[in-house]
Parts: structure tokens; sequence; C-alpha cells
């Protein structure tokens, strides 16, 4: 065979391997989405969970899931964001940079049941924080900062250098450079990696069964002191997220319709971590056209 022959077989190749991942993937959304959306109604998404009796719903699970992700991201955020600047910005090349780098990575590879170990005699126990939202979103946080960090990190090396020179030559401090200059043009990719972040959270499991709890108490909405564990702004009481609630539904099997929950909740949770990444690139892109445009 000559080379024109070799590269279409090479190609050909590529191609057969990428359609069989995206069909295995496709199928496998699809399998979910049929499996759980028939159970899936407005009574279903709001109503309370039940333990031995059928027909109840996962509003709370629900809520405790969004409520225990805007915790999580007002930890993150701001630690991934100050750790990303410096090590893009401030950080001299050296053993400690290196070794900060290494300990990064080590994070992020590490797996969520450790990290929920970790979470549970750490924030659960050291800490007497017990079970609670506190514990899972701090959990949460040791889990996604490594990721989030390279993001913003990456993100802000990515803005040309001649940006950063364009600042300093208008004679503003390297600070206000990197404030007013490096971060609103790296403010899209930014903002991307923490949607795409926001889905990983949101579908999280292992690290919360040991922080956050595995049940669901009932709250009180008239009830908005911080401090009561009924309260549903509380960060200080158990909080059954929907992950968790697949799989106690499907380890315990208490409940009679079991199979039909856990697909519904399955299928709610897949629609809502698709919202997160496809809103990901279509938030970045009008991020980025309006700051072009600006």
């Amino acid at each position: 065979m000559n080379a024109k022959k070799w590269d279409k077989v090479a190609t050909a190749t590529l191609y057969t391997i990428a359609g069989i991942i995206v069909l295995i993937l496709a199928s496998l959304l699809v399998y979910i989405l049929v499996r759980g959306l028939p159970h899936v109604s407005w009574h279903f998404l709001t109503g309370k969970s039940s333990s031995y009796q059928a027909g109840g719903g996962i509003g709370i699970q629900l809520y405790n899931s969004f409520f225990l992700l805007v915790v999580t991201l007002i930890i993150s955020i701001p630690l991934s964001l100050g750790a990303g600047v410096y090590l893009s910005e401030y950080a001299k090349k050296g053993r400690m940079t290196n070794f900060i780098r290494t300990c990064i990575e080590i994070l992020s590879s590490l797996p969520s049941v450790v990290v929920g170990l970790f979470g549970y005699l750490i924030f659960v126990v050291q800490f007497e924080y017990g079970f609670s939202i506190i514990s899972g979103a701090l959990a949460l946080t040791v889990f996604n900062l490594p990721q989030m960090t390279r993001s913003v990190e990456d993100s802000l090396r990515n803005v040309h250098h001649t940006q950063r020179e364009a600042g300093l030559a208008l004679g503003i401090s390297r600070w206000e450079t990197v404030l007013h200059v490096v971060i609103p043009e790296a403010l899209p990719s930014i903002v991307t990696g923490i949607v795409l972040a926001s889905g990983r959270i949101f579908g999280e499991a292992a690290a919360l069964i040991y922080t956050a709890g595995q049940s669901a108490p009932a709250l009180d909405w008239s009830n908005w002191n911080p401090l009561s564990v009924t309260s549903p702004i509380s960060i200080f009481r158990q909080a059954e997220t929907l992950s968790v609630h697949i799989w106690k539904v499907n380890s315990e099997g208490t409940i009679p319709d079991a199979t039909q929950v856990s697909a519904g909740s399955a299928a709610v949770l897949l629609v809502v971590i698709l919202i997160f990444n496809l809103s990901a690139r279509t938030i970045g892109k009008k991020l980025h056209s309006k700051l072009t445009s600006a």
C-alpha cells in the first residue's frame, strides 16, 4: 500500500472507533431517558419521598442537590480563582511550584469514595459538623478544587502575553492588570469550567454518602432561621441529594416502586447534568462575544 491508502485506512479506523464510542454513549443516554422519563411528573418532581409506600417523589432531594451545589460553589470559586491566579501570574518556576502542581494532580486523581471518607473523618467527626450540608460542601470542595484550579490556570495562561504587556505599558500595577485585563479576557473559559464542574458536583454521590447524610428531613418553608435543622437554608442539617437517593433506593429496596423511582430519578439527574454541560459552551460563547464587541 502507498501512503494515500494507508492514510485512508487510518482515517476510516479512527472514524469507526469514534462512531462506536458515540453510539455506546448515545445508547446509554437513550436507555436511561426512555426508561425513566415516563415516570417523571410534576408530583414526582415536587412530592416528598417515601420509605415504605409507593408514589413518593424527589422534591426535597432535588432541592438539596441544588442548595448543596450553591454552597459548594460559594466555597470553591474564590479558592480556585485565587489558586489559579497565583499559579498562572505570580508563582515562579521552582521546586515549590512543582510540588504544588504535583499535589493538585494527586488530589484530582483521588476516587470520590476516598474524599468522602476523608470528609467524614475531618468535617463530620473532627470538626463536629455532623452529617450536614456544610460537611458535604467542604468534601466536594476538596474533590473539585484541583480541577477548577487547573481550569482557571489554563484559562489565564491562554490569554496572550501582549494583553499583560499593554496593561503594564499604561502604567497600571501588575495586580490591576490581572484584575482588569487578564481575568475579564479569560472569563468565558473560567465560567465554562465552573459550569462543567457544577455538573460534576450535582451528580456526585460517593463523597456525600459519608458527609451530607442519607436522610432528607421534612423542611419547614416558613422557617428561615439558618441555624434550625428544619430550615431550607440551614447548612447544618442532613441533606440526602438526588444521586444519593438513587443509590439508597436501589440498595435498600424497601419501596414497592423502587425501580420506577430509581429510573425517574436517574432520568432527572441525567437531564440536569446534560443541561449543565450543554449550557457551558453556550454561556462561554455569549460571554466571549460580549467581551469582544465591548
